[in-house]
Parts: structure tokens; C-alpha cells; sequence
């Protein structure tokens, strides 16, 4: 897997966590760095943790799977990214300007689910886990940390398109996986 495929991933994976942010900064009165910097680093870093447990997961099963590992990849990449398309276009959010450990620890928790099933997609295609989830890890707290200051200033505006453009970019490269595996296109 290239750094540009692995670039899209990290944005895609971080969607759910900039729609989250894009709540939490639009129901801050006083918003303030340490808002930013809670939000970038609980989500940050279980979209890191979690690829890390996936692939550890995956890797276990490994040898057991390895014939029909592009189908698992596709598969859990197409369910998370049809799942973030479907919820860019429902009202679940709710307005919570509660920054609390266990407030945050649910919220980073819930928005890296899909990051578990990709890290057991990347053992399955033996991607290396620690720079993956690096990266991954890295580019969430950005982009939650700028959603946080995005629904501060502008509101919600954005949050539905973010979501379903994370949800296509998903889609699309668990396609190419699959379609690279079959023969049908290369990169």
C-alpha cells in the first residue's frame, strides 16, 4: 500500500472524528486551545491505538485468511464507508460541550471503530502497522483539532460532506484493492 493510499485512509478514518469535533466546537461558548487539543489528542490517538489492536487481531488469523484477504479488505472498507455515508445524511449528532475524560473517552472510542477493522485489513495486506497508524493517528488529531475550531466558527456547515467524502474515499480504495487483486486494473 503507497503513502497516497495510506494518505486517503487516514483522511477517510478521521471524517467520523471531524464530525464529532465540528459538534463539540459549535457547542463551546468560550473555545479555548486545550478544547483543540483534548479533541485532537483523544481522537488522535485511539484512531491510532485501534489499527494497532486490528492488526494485531488480523495477524493472529492470518495464515487462516490469507486466500480471501482482498474480499475481507473490501469488505470492512465498503461496510465503514457506506456506514459514514449513510450518516453524513442522518441528524444523530447531538450538541455537547462536555470535555470531560469519560464524555471523550466514549466519543474517541465510538468514532475509531472502523479503525480496528482497518488495522485487521492491514494485517491481512501486510501493512506496516506502527507508521500506518502513525500517520493515521496524526492526521485525525489535526483534523479534529481544526474541527473543533470549524464548528466554532462556521457550525455544522460541513460535517455531512466530510462525512461522505471519508465514507467514498473508503469505498473507492477497497475497490482498488480488490480490482489490483483480480487482475482487472494496477498501480
Amino acid at each position: 500500500m503507497g503513502f497516497i493510499e495510506l494518505l486517503l485512509i487516514a483522511v477517510g478514518l478521521a471524517m467520523d472524528a471531524f464530525a464529532v469535533s465540528v459538534c463539540k466546537g459549535l457547542s463551546v461558548k468560550n473555545l479555548e486551545l486545550k478544547h483543540s487539543a483534548l479533541a485532537g489528542l483523544y481522537f488522535g490517538g485511539f484512531q491510532f491505538l485501534m489499527p494497532v489492536i486490528g492488526y494485531i487481531l488480523g495477524s493472529r488469523f492470518e495464515m487462516a485468511i490469507k486466500s480471501i484477504d482482498h474480499w475481507i479488505a473490501f469488505g470492512l472498507l465498503g461496510v465503514i464507508g457506506f456506514n459514514m455515508i449513510h450518516e453524513a445524511f442522518s441528524e444523530d449528532e447531538k450538541l455537547d460541550d462536555d470535555f470531560g475524560v469519560k464524555n471523550m473517552l466514549m466519543m474517541a472510542i465510538a468514532t475509531s471503530i472502523d479503525a480496528l477493522a482497518v488495522g485487521i485489513s492491514f494485517a491481512c495486506l501486510g501493512v506496516d502497522i506502527i507508521p500506518a497508524a502513525g500517520m493515521i493517528g496524526i492526521i485525525t488529531f489535526m483534523i479534529s483539532a481544526f474541527g473543533i475550531r470549524i464548528g466554532h466558527v462556521f457550525g455544522t456547515r460541513y460535517k455531512a460532506k466530510a462525512e461522505f467524502a471519508g465514507g467514498l474515499i473508503l469505498i473507492m480504495i477497497g475497490l482498488k484493492i480488490l480490482l489490483e487483486h483480480l487482475g482487472i486494473i494496477s498501480f
